[in-house]
């Protein structure tokens, strides 16, 4: 094995989607996924701090484009528009990853442990949202309607998108959820 190579990053997550489909995410080690990837398990921790993370990694940058998004949103949007444009961010972000999503979401819908890191992670996404629009004039507790709205209409969207056989875009699932969230709201 070579000290360093290009893309050990994503060599390491593809090894371990690879791994994690074939073995189970509970089955598999670090060794293993660093062995796969033709890598030693040093660097595997250099890129991550545990076998959770390959699937987490880029969490963050989702978070800080949808908050940017926010804070970028139009000077009258609505706390719904400035939603919007986070699930914008959301949907340029997701189709840059497609090819991982499918097999990411199949791994952790088969591990509750990887369920809860998920969980963890969204929270942490809802709360960064509310601060923002709270940060935009918005009142803490619609803030917080809003960001928890907004994260449950990513999911949804997100359901929707990662098995879609026809590859359709992500934002056309975000844009008809919070269609149907106003359509809701509408109507009482």
């Amino acid at each position: 094995m070579g000290r360093w190579q290009p893309d050990a990053r994503a060599r390491l997550q593809e090894a371990a989607l690879a791994l994690y489909g074939e073995r189970g995410y509970d089955e598999t080690t670090v060794a293993e996924i660093a062995e796969r990837a033709g890598l030693t398990k040093r660097t595997f921790f250099r890129y991550f701090a545990d076998k959770r993370e390959v699937l987490f990694w880029g969490s963050e940058l989702l978070e800080q484009q949808m908050v940017a998004a926010i804070e970028a949103a139009p000077a009258g949007a609505s706390p719904l528009g400035m939603i919007g444009a986070a699930l914008d961010a959301a949907a340029q972000r997701f189709e840059e990853v497609r090819d991982f999503t499918g097999p990411r979401h199949r791994i952790i819908a088969s591990s509750r442990e990887l369920q809860e890191r998920e969980l963890i992670k969204a929270a942490s996404l809802s709360a960064a949202m509310a601060q923002a629009l709270r940060a935009r004039g918005v009142a803490d507790n619609a803030a917080t309607l809003t960001a928890l709205t907004g994260t449950t209409l990513m999911h949804v969207a997100f359901e929707q998108w990662v098995d879609d056989p026809q590859r359709r875009p992500f934002a056309l699932f975000a844009g008809d959820a919070l269609a149907q969230l106003r359509d809701i709201a509408a109507t009482g």
